[in-house]
């Protein structure tokens, strides 16, 4: 049976190292957008060239400078539509504050009531879309910063690829030990089993969709039905990469640390309630897939380090293992802005994210569907609009 259980462990060990040499060499291949020739001039610019599509519900403390930063945008032509989604809060007020000022520049369309069958933030997003009448069109949340230069650069890289929908990496902003933690595994996870580098390859079925930064153009967001055809997705953001890889158009990603920037968990705790939302929402709201993914990741990124409390045989393993971790934390540090040294948590935060997985199935089947942002989903309206696998 120790012989067994240490083959086992060894088997674990020669997957991850697999897949952590597969990144180690593909993830280079990701363009990084802080390349100086992504600071070209555009050619042929029209007036204007992006309408940038901003959603908000009760986002008072960052919606200002989210919309000044996006104005404050160089070399590329904006239009901002902002949308006040039922807000109780100052949300609107500043959108309309900030419109006086640069009235050709930043619409506000302001929502008191959410149609049957919609979720608010695809509603929002969809009412935007309509309205704008710019070749490309920016779907970002309300809570980013960006760059000056950030659409320069995205664009310059969207034309030298031809692509129909590109995803930047947002760099995160992080301020305790907690966040950095948990976000370092959900890095790491996200970028070994849904690679980036496969997202061009037609032939892959890998596809990316990012809600801090989905650029399309917009006769392609058209073309597949828009926001109009995800109106109950949770995961709105992953559904529309999908949507548009399957489509059979030209999708690409990249990378460009401190090109938008966003603080997606204030803590550990914060980030489980995010992960609580959004998990279940990607098996369809069926609780069989949902919990064979749990007991996968628990076989793979815990069971591992259980030899660390036995003998020196099954601490080679382990030791090893944690090693070639390390090896792929140093390499997405250079994104992520995390230090390699949290490959000592892994086992810690992987744990609590297989919680937090499970937390997801068992409290939205608990509650008989999902509570956000002031808004009660069914859980059987869910799931009959949600669409094929992954």
């Amino acid at each position: 049976m120790i012989l067994v259980l240490l083959i086992f462990e060894w088997l674990i060990v020669l997957f991850w190292t697999l897949l952590i040499l597969s990144t180690l060499r593909n993830l280079p291949r990701v363009p990084n957008l802080l390349n100086p020739r992504y600071l070209r001039p555009l050619e042929a610019l029209p007036l204007p060239l992006i309408s940038v599509i901003v959603p908000a519900r009760n986002e008072e403390a960052s919606i200002e400078a989210t919309v000044r930063a996006l104005l404050a945008t160089v070399s590329v032509p904006v239009h901002v539509i902002a949308i006040d989604d039922r807000s109780s809060d100052s949300t609107g007020a500043v959108m309309d504050r900030i419109a006086a000022e640069a009235p050709s520049r930043l619409t506000v369309i302001h929502i008191t009531d959410l149609p049957p069958g919609w979720l608010g933030k695809p509603h929002a997003m969809a009412l935007a879309a309509r309205q704008a009448t710019t070749p490309w069109l920016l779907f970002t949340d309300a809570d980013v910063l960006f760059a000056p230069d950030t659409l320069l650069r995205a664009l310059n890289l969207a034309q030298d690829e031809n692509a129909d929908h590109l995803v930047l990496f947002p760099t995160m902003i992080l301020k305790g030990f907690g966040e950095r933690m948990m976000l370092a595994v959900f890095h790491l996870l996200g970028t070994v089993f849904s690679p980036p580098w496969r997202v061009p390859n037609p032939r892959s079925r890998a596809s990316l969709g990012i809600g801090a930064f989905n650029l399309v153009r917009a006769d392609v967001y058209r073309a597949f039905g828009g926001f109009e055809s995800l109106r109950m997705q949770v995961t709105e953001d992953i559904r529309f990469g999908v949507e548009i890889k399957r489509a059979g158009y030209r999708q690409r990603v990249a990378v460009g640390p401190g090109l938008i920037r966003v603080r997606w968990a204030e803590g550990a705790h914060h980030f489980i309630l995010n992960v609580t939302k959004n998990f279940f929402a990607l098996f369809q709201f069926r609780a069989r897939p949902a919990l064979t993914a749990c007991a996968v990741l628990t076989i793979l990124c815990v069971a591992p380090f259980a030899g660390l409390a036995g003998s020196l045989a099954f601490r080679i393993p382990a030791a090893f293992l944690f090693f070639m971790l390390f090896l792929l934390y140093r390499c997405l540090s250079h994104v992520s802005k995390i230090s390699a040294a949290f490959f000592l948590t892994f086992p810690v935060a992987a744990a609590l994210l297989i919680y937090a997985l499970l937390r997801s199935v068992v409290v939205t089947l608990a509650n008989g569907g999902v509570h956000w942002r002031d808004t009660f989903y069914p859980l059987a309206e869910l799931r009959k609009t949600a669409g094929p696998t992954f």
